[in-house]
């Protein structure tokens, strides 16, 4: 093939986001579908964090496939520009980098500044709908796929001013099934009326009718309080922390509170969006508040002898919110996880280490028994530590001879590249040992359903032998004994069929590593392989689908003289060990999803309601999504 201009393809107006849209969104899963969502409310947020709007309104479909975004803000500009001739509106919803956030005068601060949110919701969404309230009369365009779909046109005069944004995302992108999750919309909206406190937030469910409203005058404060309550340790002294500070650079507020819990629970926003991965706001806020810690323990001349004060111990039962406004964040990518600016850290720290210090001086009550608990938690992590290395002496030698005689072990034991695959069933074991890189893998197959542990005494999941496996083949210890520091592989995957049972298999491993090994999860070494459903033979090229969806997407793209030859397996022993590895083990060719908890508190009480003794919680979850499940997903 010749390499010419012809070969250059040059992708015009939003097509680059319908070719890549995971570049803009992070992915086309329920996370994907839902950030689009997000786009249109962070934008009437930026409104109201520049004091221009009070109110937001956001309505769900009947089917939950689409939404309404409105505001009482300024309205989107609909004049016609200068320099393009098109209407504002227009320009901001069709094309990349547009709009009023690169001046630096419409907006101070902003929740994104890309100039790429509306235009992506835009791109990703098969119909777009913008009524504008502004000048004294409603304006209206429609769009379609990222491009306009009729004129902008006046519909009447019309009081007050605002925006009204109604989108549907597009399912040849999402698939068929994808669609808003309401729980998660309310947990988003809500944490939004934390966070500017005065701003009124509606919610609409057209389905039920039900509609909620999101007030909450004293802030991240309130916010802070349901932290707590929800984690079901109580606070070890009664009185919150609380910093607001202004600053040229930095506008931050922050509410914390210690607790009896052996966990920290820290919620990072930038400019009103949620940074689950974190940033230099929240290294700065750590830094503070360990300084402003072992500052009041120095000016009180507190010295515990025979112990060191670790980070993670000053932070251990620690519940908070820190929350910043910065006038050019530097989001890491469109999906603004985590906030890049480097002048954020020093500001945070610096703010909160004097605040802090001084809250400390002047609450002595509150003070002591913060200093108290985080002595107890050095002594414990010390005690704990030193427990481990004995154990670990004394087992180095005869570690391998007491390993699960099922496992097939790797030949490597540097735990930095060796992975273990948790299989279902022997006879996809056997296919894994036969496909396997022998150097780098190893395979432990399981027979049968997985105890469930979230209902089972500690003597039974003592004595269960596959849970045994698994705990002596990791190597790293269980419950208050684990050590990621013996773990002998940094990836484990669980490998199972991609039907009912292989999920429910999957979930049963999930509630035991979560209550029992949860430094595996907060670590990251736990993934979910994805083995395809199908395999499609046209012509001469073979493709593989992870479920029906993929099936008709790849079936869509063929060309029209090709006939496929569609197979479908019933489970992972169905595979050859060639074609489980060229799928499923091999790391230059496979798919899998790295298990992260975002939220350790709501993670908490969904595991316990979903997985405990109590079957009323399991019954509503089944009958809010019972119509989910439709027939021709069942297997039966």
């Amino acid at each position: 093939m010749t390499y010419t201009a012809e070969s250059i393809e040059v992708l015009e107006g939003l097509e680059p986001v319908r070719k890549r849209p995971a570049m803009y969104i992070g992915g086309v899963d329920v996370r994907g579908y839902h950030h689009l969502l997000w786009e249109i409310v962070d934008n009437s947020v930026d409104e109201a964090i520049n004091g221009y709007a009070k109110r937001i309104d956001v309505v769900l479909d009947k089917d939950h496939k689409g939404a309404t975004v409105s505001d009482d803000g300024r309205g989107i500009p609909v004049d016609m520009h200068p320099k393009f001739k098109r209407p504002a509106l227009e320009l901001i919803l069709c094309t990349l980098h547009a709009g009023g956030k690169f001046d630096g005068g419409s907006y101070k601060v902003s929740g994104g500044l890309h100039g790429v949110g509306s235009s992506v919701v835009n791109a990703l969404s098969s119909a777009l709908t913008a009524t504008v309230r502004r000048d004294g009369r409603e304006h209206q365009q429609l769009f379609s796929r990222g491009v306009a779909a009729s004129k902008l046109k006046v519909l009447g005069p019309a009081r007050g001013s605002g925006t009204s944004t109604h989108f549907r995302p597009d399912a040849s992108i999402f698939g068929d099934k994808a669609s808003f999750d309401l729980d998660t919309v309310r947990e988003r909206l809500e944490a939004k009326s934390y966070l500017h406190k005065g701003l009124r937030i509606t919610l609409l469910d057209e389905a039920s009718g039900k509609k909620e409203e999101f007030l909450h005058p004293e802030g991240i404060n309130d916010y802070l309080g349901k932290l707590v309550r929800g984690s079901g340790k109580p606070a070890i002294h009664p009185n919150l922390f609380t910093l607001e500070r202004d600053s040229e650079e930095v506008r931050m507020e922050c509410a914390l509170q210690w607790t009896e819990g052996t966990d920290e629970n820290v919620r990072s926003y930038a400019n009103g969006i949620p940074t689950p991965s974190g940033g230099t706001h929240e290294n700065g806020f750590k830094q503070g508040l360990g300084k402003a810690i072992r500052a009041y323990m120095t000016a009180k001349n507190i010295s515990p002898k025979g112990v060191t004060l670790a980070a993670e111990d000053i932070r251990e039962g620690v519940v908070a919110i820190i929350s910043v406004y910065v006038r050019e964040p530097q989001f890491q990518g469109q999906t603004k996880d985590r906030l890049n600016n480097p002048e954020v850290a020093g500001a945070v720290e610096s703010g909160l280490r004097v605040a802090l210090e001084q809250w400390l001086l002047d609450n002595a009550s509150a003070a002591d028994s913060i200093v108290a608990r985080i002595i107890t938690a050095a002594r414990a992590r010390a005690a704990s530590r030193a427990a481990g290395q004995q154990v670990l002496r004394k087992t180095a030698i005869s570690h391998r001879l007491n390993l699960p005689g099922k496992l097939a072990d790797c030949a490597s034991t540097d735990p930095e590249e060796c992975e273990l695959f948790l299989v279902e069933g022997d006879s996809a074991g056997g296919n894994a040992k036969q496909g396997r890189d022998r150097r780098t893998q190893a395979i432990l197959p399981l027979r049968g359903k997985v105890l469930n542990t979230e209902r089972a005494s500690a003597e039974a999941i003592l004595a269960n032998k596959e849970l045994q496996n698994i705990v002596s083949g990791l190597g790293c210890g269980v419950g208050a004994e684990f050590d990621a520091g013996k773990l002998r592989y940094a990836k484990v995957f669980l490998l199972m069929d991609a039907d009912t049972d292989g999920h429910h298999i999957a979930t049963l491993l999930l509630t035991f590593f979560y209550r029992h090994l949860p430094g595996l999860l907060r670590g990251g070494h736990v993934y979910i392989a994805m083995p395809p459903l199908y395999r499609i033979d046209a012509g001469r090229e073979t493709y593989w689908a992870l479920d029906d969806a993929e099936k008709e997407r790849v079936l869509a793209n063929l060309p029209k003289n090709v006939k496929p030859d569609i197979s479908r397996f019933k489970g992972l022993g169905e595979m050859s060990a060639d074609e489980l590895k060229q799928t499923t083990l091999d790391p230059r060719r496979r798919r899998a999803l790295r298990v992260m908890i975002d939220n350790e508190v709501e993670a908490d009480r969904v595991m316990n309601e979903l997985m405990g003794k109590d079957p009323q919680a399991r019954y509503h979850f089944i009958m809010e999504r019972a119509k989910e499940a439709e027939a021709d997903d069942l297997d039966v």
